[in-house]
């Protein structure tokens, strides 16, 4: 997890009582930026001192940043699922669908969605993120975990009336807010990334549940592939696909709206919650 700019471990689970939050640049000597951290195996560092760790805060209270605060690019995927393939009248694609997301939408765990006035549909998808852990280019599937950090909770929200009028899905989905993430990163060994639950609730109400068994190309696929002639940094965010339940697909269609709370549940991992507010215009 981030706070303040700064990468830190819980030594507690994250909703437990008097959980805190252990500083890991003061722990190993290494940088505190969350990308800088990761591509100095930080992780690895952190592992052998983690016991005697001293610098530790409470997080009760605390704003969380995301996870990577400023990852240098956020890959997405479109129509992932089989299931959210059939709901939107589309094939399942034959090769990943694969589109940009702006880091300049991240925000992290408890921070408001602020929906912009010229908005008039927005809508949730709930999905596993990935974080890319080791420098990676033309990578084999076979291979692809080992330069995986972990993964995480993400949004992507979509503004549909844009992606729909303009074909454009990086810009419709980049507004500032439209990238939650977090609440923390968890170590990809610590989880099995093919078989992550995923629940999506809004209000309360479960609007999207799968696992990640469900992808049409599995984490290892994403990574190889993307890595192809392209170079992954450590922090390097991938987001998995979305599942069916998203508002566009609904009859009426359920687009978000001021005051709704969205959470975003993933195995293992923990809760996203975000509140959304309507800009006045």
């Amino acid at each position: 997890m981030s706070i303040e700019g700064r990468i830190r471990a819980l030594d507690g689970p994250f909703d437990g009582p008097g959980t805190g939050a252990i500083d890991l640049a003061a722990l190993t000597g290494l940088p505190s930026g969350a990308c800088r951290f990761l591509g100095a195996h930080g992780v690895e560092a952190a592992r052998d001192k983690i016991g005697r760790a001293t610098d530790i805060v409470p997080i009760a209270g605390v704003s969380l940043d995301p996870p990577i605060p400023k990852p240098r690019m956020i890959w997405a995927v479109g129509l992932n699922y089989r299931d959210h393939a059939a709901e939107t009248g589309q094939d399942v694609p034959t090769a990943p669908t694969l589109f940009a997301k702006s880091p300049g939408a991240l925000i992290g765990h408890e921070q408001p969605i602020v929906i912009p006035p010229h908005v008039t549909q927005p809508d949730y998808e709930g999905e596993v993120a990935v974080v890319v852990g080791r420098t990676a280019r033309d990578v084999s599937e076979c291979d692809a975990l080992e330069y995986v950090a972990g993964v995480t909770c993400a949004h992507d929200v979509s503004s549909r009336d844009h992606q729909f009028t303009t074909g454009q899905f990086t810009w419709s989905k980049s507004f500032d807010t439209f990238c939650p993430l977090g609440p923390v990163l968890v170590t990809v060994d610590e989880v099995d990334v093919g078989d992550l639950t995923i629940e999506t609730r809004l209000n309360g109400e479960v609007v999207q549940s799968s696992n990640t068994r469900e992808l049409v190309f599995s984490i290892p696929k994403l990574v190889a592939w993307i890595s192809q002639g392209t170079t992954l940094l450590p922090g390097d965010v991938i987001l998995t696909g979305t599942p069916a339940g998203v508002g566009a697909g609904r009859v009426p269609p359920r687009w978000l709206v001021d005051g709704d709370v969205v959470e975003i549940t993933v195995g293992g991992v923990g809760t996203l919650r975000n509140t959304v507010v309507r800009t006045p215009g």
